[in-house]
């Protein structure tokens, strides 16, 4: 571990679609059936975002964060079946590969889906260990599904996996596992950091959760624990395993420095029986209502990120990347574009600063979607609800997201400035696009 406050360990919890309303924090728990109080807690000690931004779904979403860059850069656009070229590919630099370069001891433990063969784990990445699921949760059901044929899909595993060697299989990913393996990733980090405090070295934790992605079944210690439902039950089990590895951190003598974030990857489940909610916006993931974009964030850093502060800045999924880089003193590579800006400043005083990000550009696959700008969000293809899309607009639909949060009133006609400093975002990142291509779809021609 290190006690240098110039290098100080991070940790990263990455919950999987816990939607913006789901928290007692951000206006939920309770009220959804499933109290929170360790995460609550969690969000008292540091700084709360209402403003946090990320993709449309799982895998662009994680490359944004692994790697700083739009996936539109880097072609990790969307989920991809096994047995299909997917991943980061060799030339993109991850946080971890950053921070190695800096000294750092890495570990992953959760959710990859990044990349399934060899080479594209998390161990070639930049992590010198890694214990999890390379691709996503849904695969649990393959096992007990109807018709089920093993010797035409390839199985879904937990594997792990050390710097320098092969990842393998440990055990087949079922039903059962499921339910169990939130638990034994805690295990893991806390074993790993319990390692970490013997070496001099500072480190990096990233530990992506597998709830709330469906199927979402609670341990069985959980199950029925809210008579909600295994959705709440989850919820109550994703609280207690975060606050599982709160306390070790305290319990080492390290959270002083130590920086520790909690967000999620995409907006609520949409599936019934898993749906979930984000709270006061509209929408769900893959879609580009707000409900997909904005999701929970909190940062804890003791001394230097003021405790009990909320701030509606606009922040992005790459800005992770660019203010841990930052935070540590690590040197990005200077070949190539980043989309992500160093959010330290706002972290370090959310009451007297602005964020450095005006808006970003929102693509879902290779469509751009909409754009998001100051309190303003226009859409060129109207799609509110998952595949219930009416086409790309004639016209753009243009909201105002502070005063109409569920984007209900199209107020373009009266707002067409706001057109000018959008459509010049839109033009400047796609000039950048043509210097920088991504590789090709795998699923494109198919």
């Amino acid at each position: 571990m290190s006690t240098d406050p110039e290098k100080p360990n991070v940790v990263l919890i990455l919950a999987d679609n816990l939607g913006w309303g789901e928290l007692g924090c951000y206006g939920g728990g309770a009220l959804r059936g499933a109290p929170t109080p360790r995460i609550d807690a969690f969000a008292k000690e540091g700084l709360l975002l209402h403003n946090f931004n990320v993709e449309s779904d799982c895998v662009p979403t994680r490359s944004a964060l692994m790697t700083g860059r739009h996936p539109a850069r880097t072609g990790c656009r969307q989920s991809v079946p096994a047995g299909f070229p997917q991943g980061l590919t060799p030339w993109e630099k991850t946080i971890a590969e950053i921070l190695r370069d800096n000294g750092y001891t890495s570990a992953h433990h959760g959710k990859w889906h990044l990349g399934d063969i060899q080479g594209r784990y998390p161990s070639d990445r930049g992590f010198d260990e890694w214990y999890g699921i390379p691709r996503t949760t849904d695969e649990s059901q393959f096992t007990s599904a109807v018709g089920f044929d093993p010797e035409v899909v390839e199985m879904p595993y937990i594997m792990r996996g050390k710097s320098g060697e092969l990842s393998e299989n440990v055990k087949v990913y079922d039903l059962e596992q499921r339910r169990l393996i939130d638990e034994e990733l805690v295990e893991r980090s806390k074993d790993w950091l319990s390692r970490q405090v013997e070496a001099k070295a500072p480190f990096f934790l990233y530990h992506p959760l597998v709830h709330l992605h469906f199927p979402t079944l609670p341990h069985l210690d959980f199950a029925g624990k809210t008579n909600q439902g295994d959705f709440a039950d989850s919820m109550t089990e994703m609280d207690f395993r975060v606050g599982q590895l709160l306390d070790h951190i305290d319990s080492l003598g390290i959270a002083n420095n130590t920086v520790v974030i909690f967000a999620s990857d995409n907006g609520p489940e949409f599936r019934v029986p898993w749906r979930g909610t984000a709270g006061p916006w509209s929408g769900t993931y893959h879609t580009a209502m707000e409900g997909s974009l904005r999701v929970p964030f909190i940062i804890r850093w003791p001394g230097r990120v003021p405790a009990g502060t909320i701030s509606n800045e606009i922040v992005h999924v790459t800005d992770i990347f660019s203010t841990i880089a930052a935070i540590t003193k690590s040197r990005l590579p200077e070949d190539r574009p980043f989309d992500g800006i160093d959010q330290t400043p706002l972290f370090l005083n959310p009451m007297g600063s602005k964020s450095p990000r005006e808006g970003f550009l929102f693509y879902i696959k290779d469509e751009l979607r909409a754009i998001k700008w100051r309190d303003w969000k226009m859409h060129f293809i109207w799609e509110p609800q998952v595949n219930k899309s009416s086409g790309k607009l004639e016209s753009p639909y243009l909201f105002n997201t502070t005063r109409d949060p569920k984007e209900e009133t199209d107020i373009v006609t009266t707002n067409t400035w706001v057109l000018q400093p959008m459509l010049k975002m839109r033009r400047e990142f796609e000039r950048s696009l043509k210097n920088d291509p991504a590789p090709p779809d795998p699923l494109k021609d198919l």
